[in-house]
C-alpha cells in the first residue's frame, strides 16, 4: 500500500482561492492524493459556464498553501480548468476534479448558474471525474466541520469506483445546526427556480441603479430531490449530465410538429 501512487487532484472553485472554502476542501484532499490548486484570484459566483474569449488570460504561483502547489487565475472557473487540463499540468492527468467548498447553495436550477459546478462539469467534458461541494451557508465565515466526513467518503468512492464519462457530482450540505446530519442521499434535481426582484437605488451622484434581488421558489414537492433533502438536514448527490438534449421531446418534435424535411 505504501508505494502505491497517490491520485493526483485537481482543485478549484468560484469563491476565489483565498476563500475559507476551498482551504478546508483542499486540507481534506491532501489527506487522500497530490493536490494541485488552480482558481480565480477574485469571486466569480454566479458566472457559470462562462469562458475568457475577449480579455487576456493570467495566471500566478500562489504559495497561499504552503507547499501545495496552486496557482491564482484572472479568469472564470471554466477557465481555471482549462487552463490546469491543457496548459499547467504539462500532461499529467487528474484523477479527480474537485470544486468548492462553495459559500452557498447550489441545488436545483441554481446548477445553471453556478460557478462552482462549471469547474466540474468542465472536467466531465473532458471525461475527467468530477464533483462539486457546496454548503448551504453564504457567510465568509460559515463552518464547514460537519462536512468533511461526507466528503472524504464520497472522494474516496469516486476514485475507487470511477463515475460514468460525461457525468459530474453535484454535493450539496445543509448548513451547520445541533443537530448532526442524517446521511447521504443521492437524489433528482428539483424543480424550482429563483423568483427574481431588481430593488431600484440611487448612487452619491443621484443616478439610478438597479441591484439583482429575490427569493428561492420550491416548485416540487417530491421527496427525492435535493431540495428536500437539505431542508431535511441530508447532503444532496445529483448526478449532472454534460449532455442538455430533452430526449423525451425529440419524438414530440419528429412526430407532432413534423419540423424535419
Amino acid at each position: 500500500m505504501e508505494n502505491q501512487k497517490k491520485p493526483l487532484i485537481l482543485v478549484s472553485n468560484d469563491d476565489g482561492i483565498t476563500s475559507k472554502g476551498i482551504a478546508h476542501l483542499v486540507k481534506l484532499m491532501s489527506q487522500i492524493g497530490e493536490v494541485v490548486v488552480v482558481a480565480p484570484n477574485s469571486p466569480q459566483s454566479g458566472m457559470g459556464h462562462a469562458i475568457t474569449i475577449n480579455e487576456i488570460l493570467r495566471y500566478y504561483k500562489s504559495d497561499i498553501f504552503g507547499d501545495i502547489e496552486a496557482y491564482e487565475c484572472s479568469g472564470t472557473p471554466a477557465d481555471c480548468v482549462k487552463l490546469a487540463k491543457n496548459h499547467l499540468l504539462e500532461g499529467r492527468v487528474p484523477d479527480l476534479v474537485v470544486s468548492g467548498i462553495n459559500h452557498g447553495s447550489n441545488t436545483s436550477v441554481s446548477v445553471l448558474y453556478s460557478g462552482t459546478m462549471s469547474a466540474a462539469i468542465e472536467a466531465s467534458i473532458e471525461d475527467l471525474p468530477a464533483i462539486g461541494f457546496s454548503l448551504c451557508e453564504y457567510g465568509m465565515d460559515a463552518d464547514f466541520s460537519h462536512t468533511s466526513d461526507a466528503i472524504l467518503k464520497i472522494v474516496k468512492e469516486v476514485l475507487q469506483f470511477g463515475i460514468p464519462k460525461g457525468i459530474s457530482l453535484n454535493v450539496n450540505f445543509p448548513k451547520k445546526s445541533e443537530e448532526p446530519l442524517k446521511g447521504v442521499k443521492v437524489c433528482r434535481q428539483a424543480k424550482s427556480k429563483w423568483q427574481e426582484e431588481f430593488d431600484e437605488r440611487v448612487d452619491p451622484y443621484g443616478r439610478k441603479y438597479l441591484w439583482l434581488t429575490g427569493y428561492f421558489v420550491n416548485q416540487d414537492e417530491g421527496k427525492d430531490t435535493d431540495a428536500w433533502a437539505i431542508e431535511n438536514n441530508f447532503v444532496s448527490v445529483v448526478p449532472v449530465a454534460v449532455d442538455m438534449t430533452a430526449h423525451n421531446a425529440l419524438s414530440y418534435l419528429n412526430n407532432e410538429l413534423n419540423i424535419e424535411e
